[in-house]
């Protein structure tokens, strides 16, 4: 996906045509929320299959292999597909995994409130149709979109057994002290004794909740940021690699390009020619 952002909207015939694709599971690198207003979909991540009937709500992190199967119901499909890079909301982002790393899908109530959601895209759809799409006002929309979602899935979700409440718990923690903490130059043992636990403890949660070291889970928030400094901000490659705790340009530049494919300078202009 070369976009920040993305919305369509899926009906009947579309549904067919992405149905007969011989596709298998797979993993890609951006955020993807399917909102079904009418039909349904087979779904199968976390090495469990579900079949969903509208109105439902799916969301997939970047990086889980999974694989979506869209039908009709009654006849009847319609469904809107938003697609995000994780750089274009970060603070939200990262929340995102903690509440859907083990409720990838969640089927809704009908009436008012599920209404307003499907709204919330009506809008969305309508500024990416605009000469020149405000950036800021989609990612607005988006974010109040996933906290009403949020709020609906505490009521509707299902209950925890004991120890994954426990890790879901530790876990959560654990991306709260991140947020606070990303900008430092700080490791494993840090956010491990801030958590009263072993760094093999932790790790094992954050592998098993997000298939990644907690190394890697920082690494990521850092650059996660460094792609939205380097969008949204005039500040130079060395002013937002010291500002994440890289103390040296060059070792910050080669982090970026080893995890992104590109240098800290090539992504900003990648961006500008995306954004206008």
């Amino acid at each position: 996906m070369e976009q920040l952002f993305s919305i369509s909207r899926l009906d009947a015939s579309e549904v067919d045509r992405i149905s007969s694709e011989d596709n298998g599971p797979h993993i890609h690198d951006y955020e993807e929320l399917l909102i079904g207003m009418q039909g349904r979909i087979g779904h199968f991540i976390d090495f469990k299959s579900k079949n969903l009937f509208a109105p439902f709500i799916s969301f997939v992190s970047q990086g889980k292999a999974h694989l979506v199967k869209p039908g009709p119901k009654d006849g009847k499909c319609d469904m809107w597909m938003i697609r995000f890079k994780s750089e274009f909301i970060p603070e939200t982002t990262f929340q995102l995994y903690s509440w859907y790393h083990e409720h990838a899908n969640l089927e809704m109530e009908p009436g008012p409130y599920f209404d307003r959601m499907t709204i919330l895209c009506e809008m969305m759809w309508a500024e990416m149709q605009q000469t020149i799409p405000d950036f800021a006002v989609l990612r607005q929309l988006l974010n109040l979109l996933f906290t009403m979602i949020e709020s609906e899935r505490k009521k509707l979700g299902p209950s925890e057994g004991s120890l994954q409440k426990t890790q879901n718990i530790t876990f959560k923690n654990f991306l709260k002290i991140l947020e606070e903490n990303f900008r430092r130059p700080e490791g494993v043992d840090f956010y491990a004794e801030k958590l009263f636990m072993t760094s093999r403890n932790l790790n094992l949660i954050c592998k098993n909740i997000l298939q990644k070291s907690v190394s890697e889970i920082i690494e990521t928030r850092k650059l996660t940021e460094a792609k939205n400094l380097l969008m949204h901000s005039g500040k130079t490659v060395s002013e937002i690699g010291f500002e994440l705790g890289y103390n040296e340009k060059a070792y910050f530049t080669n982090v970026f390009r080893k995890r992104t494919g590109q240098t800290p300078t090539e992504f900003r202009e990648e961006m500008k020619k995306l954004i206008s």
